[in-house]
């Protein structure tokens, strides 16, 4: 997860090879849950996943097991793009109306119920199916709109006021002064701790759990 120039985080594309295989499923869907949560994107792991599900389903299903796939993982404005590049370049997926004892068909539905829209993206030598899941970012490279990063930033602006024409958004240098003002910041609350008869290290290991507790239960 690296800075961004709006002050954020830049969330690279990233690419994962491997076999179309029924085994591999739970191993995608465990790494894409991950990299969501790094992305600070956990709410949209469980579509994340289903996406990814139905993606290999189809390739197992249309294009044969085995079938040698990449599943890539981006940013599509401010929403999630779950994809997946195969060489069955004649193995269109089309949705249909499936009833409920129908054995197959479901697969795309579930992906059309979970996604904002869905698409195929033919090649010559392969095909992407591809979905877009919203996400409650407020930019592409931003962060959730979540009371306790707004407030955290609000009082980074307040300590690092000695940064002049720095505030955070203002790129790579700004988001610099902010992480000493959050590592600054951190520090002196350690002293004022200290000095009023608290433990700094036992502080820290008590923010730590309340920090991994709350990112535990978003994820």
């Amino acid at each position: 997860m690296a800075n961004g120039n709006d002050g954020c985080m830049t969330r690279k594309s990233w690419e994962l090879p491997f076999l179309a295989e029924p085994e591999e499923v739970a191993a995608l869907r465990r790494v894409v849950r991950s990299h969501l949560r790094l992305w600070g994107l956990s709410d949209v792991a469980d579509a994340a996943e289903i996406c990814v599900s139905e993606l290999v389903a189809n390739v197992i299903r249309h294009v044969g097991a085995g079938t040698p796939s990449t599943l890539v993982v981006e940013m599509n404005g401010t929403r999630l793009r779950v994809a997946l590049r195969d060489p069955g370049t004649r193995a269109l997926p089309t949705l249909l109306s499936a009833g409920p004892d129908d054995e197959s068909g479901r697969g795309l539905a579930m992906l059309d119920a979970v996604s904002e829209r869905w698409g195929v993206i033919p090649g010559a030598e392969s095909k992407l199916v591809w979905c877009d899941l919203a996400t409650p970012l407020i930019s592409p490279a931003g962060h959730i709109d979540d009371p306790r990063v707004a407030k955290s930033e609000a009082c980074l602006t307040l300590y690092a006021g000695g940064h002049e024409g720095e505030r955070p958004g203002a790129g790579r240098v700004g988001v610099a002064a902010h992480e000493e003002a959050a590592i600054d910041l951190i520090a002196d609350l350690l002293h004022w701790l200290r000095a009023h008869g608290h433990d700094p290290d036992e502080a820290l290991d008590r923010a730590q759990t309340h920090f991994e507790a709350e990112l535990g239960a978003a994820g």
